[in-house]
């Protein structure tokens, strides 16, 4: 069994037949858009972190191969080791290069070296250098100094004039080498997890692109989180309040968000590749009538869960993976209470704070049920709400068996003189509400009459599993 979703293979001529998100249709709208603009502008393709980016603009990128379009794909986060993105860019672009156009790269190559030369800050410390070993009068010291300032300023006006020129140079035959390699169709260059490479990196390869790269048949395509590159501008300038926004406009064209799949397209594709059916469909646990339906159960409470729009989809990927792995621990015939179990899990990867107070026993049961509410508040309806309150009852006895002995567990309710419901009294209400008293009620008592074993059952055997505190099975 693997544990890891596995790198989705994409096949030249049918680079979306793995994809299980739906996508070639925005990978159809995508290629339009870079057909008809052949006067090179940035696109940016804006997902949050998790959702699908890269596996998303590597298929489109072999969708674009195989109609002949010249494309580049370059992850600036794992080549955020270069100091200077111009040297990266360039290199990256080298790759389409071929006899006929090798010249013209080679001269737009030249052209590029005029512009990684700074004169100034080499100017500037070499001045520095000077007047720290000198130890003259420090009238002496001022005089030179200024002298020295003046002397780099004019360098420094010369120098922006040649790098200017530079610019303009460059261009030209930059324009001049993709016009030769483009093949009447625009060059694709696609920057990837650019708002996770170093921030001063991902800013200068922004301002590089504006700058050096803004020429005729050559479209850049940004793969970002548009917040978290923000949050990377605002610490290189070093203040909280400047406008990502209209920073990032100077530099996007045309920004782009693949939808949302629909919720269930994904966990139920995770949960046939990582074979959950191999425990939940075994042989040995269909023999016990009361584990038959734990897929089912363990389905609806990913429905539950991953419907909102919060969980993406990588955060499914671990919290489904680590459900996998920890059902290892179980034998066929041990009660795992799905819904309980994969809730538990999800608060483990996502809610770490929430879950160290469970492990800790340091809820109240209002504390818990405040939790509990939180975490499915955007979920609720008045279809789900019973099956939700199911989850909350079971939680609230498996954490009572957990925290107290069993001399000084609390009761949930107080039995009247027959086991009818309407001579139970509640000790504790739903955390929908008192309103909800009769359905609590009656979810308790179906629970009790159902599973015995639910009495006596303790959140810690499921914390164990799932902090992989038992062995693993074969």
């Amino acid at each position: 069994m693997s544990l890891k979703n596995p790198i989705l293979e994409i096949e030249p001529g049918k680079p979306f037949e793995n994809c299980k998100l739906e996508r070639e249709k925005y990978s159809d709208v995508l290629t339009d858009i870079v057909s008809n603009y052949y006067d090179g502008f940035v696109l940016a393709i804006n997902n949050k972190w998790g959702e699908g980016k890269t596996t998303f603009v590597k298929m489109w990128q072999q969708s674009l191969i195989d109609k002949n379009f010249q494309t580049v794909y370059f992850n600036a986060w794992e080549n955020d080791f270069e100091d200077n993105p111009l040297t990266a860019l360039m290199g990256e672009l080298k790759t389409l290069t071929n006899k006929e156009t090798k010249p013209k790269f080679e001269k737009a190559l030249k052209n590029a070296s005029i512009l990684t030369t700074h004169l100034a800050p080499v100017l500037a410390q070499a001045l520095v250098d000077k007047y720290i070993v000198d130890t003259k009068d420090i009238k002496d010291v001022i005089v030179n100094a200024t002298k020295g300032l003046a002397d780099i300023f004019e360098n420094d006006v010369n120098n922006y004039q040649k790098k200017k020129i530079g610019i303009t140079t460059f261009k030209k035959s930059l324009a001049k080498f993709i016009a030769d390699t483009n093949e009447g169709k625009p060059i694709i260059f696609i920057i990837d997890e650019l708002d996770r490479c170093r921030p001063n990196y991902a800013v200068s390869i922004l301002e590089q692109i504006k700058h050096f790269f803004s020429v005729p048949n050559i479209v850049f395509v940004l793969s970002i989180d548009k917040k978290q590159l923000g949050n990377a501008i605002r610490g290189v300038y070093g203040s909280d309040r400047i406008n990502s926004d209209e920073y990032l406009r100077r530099f996007i064209d045309v920004e782009y968000s693949i939808p949302k799949p629909p919720n269930d397209l994904f966990y139920k594709y995770l949960i046939e590749k990582l074979n959950f059916d191999e425990f939940f469909q075994s042989p040995e646990r269909s023999k016990y009538r009361e584990l038959i339906d734990d897929k089912e159960r363990f389905l609806n409470t990913c429905k539950l869960l991953f419907n909102n729009s919060e969980v993406v989809l990588r955060q499914q990927e671990r919290i489904l993976i680590l459900s996998r792995l920890s059902l290892r621990t179980y034998t066929f015939n041990n009660y795992v209470y799905p819904s309980v179990y994969l809730v538990l899990i999800f608060i483990k990867t996502l809610k770490d704070e929430f879950y160290q107070k469970i492990v800790n026993k340091k809820l109240s049961f209002t504390d818990l049920q405040n939790e509990l509410f939180d975490l499915f508040s955007d979920s609720v309806t008045d279809r789900n709400r019973r099956e939700i309150m199911f989850i909350e009852v079971y939680f609230l006895m498996f954490y009572n068996n957990f925290k107290y002995e069993h001399h000084e567990k609390r009761e949930l309710y107080e039995r009247g003189e027959s086991f009818d419901d309407k001579d139970k009294k509640l000790l504790i209400h739903s955390m929908f509400g008192k309103e909800y008293d009769p359905d609590f009620l009656s979810t308790i008592s179906h629970i009790e009459r159902a599973n015995y074993n639910s009495s006596s059952f303790s959140l810690e055997h499921i914390i164990r599993k799932i902090d992989l505190l038992d062995t693993l099975k074969a």
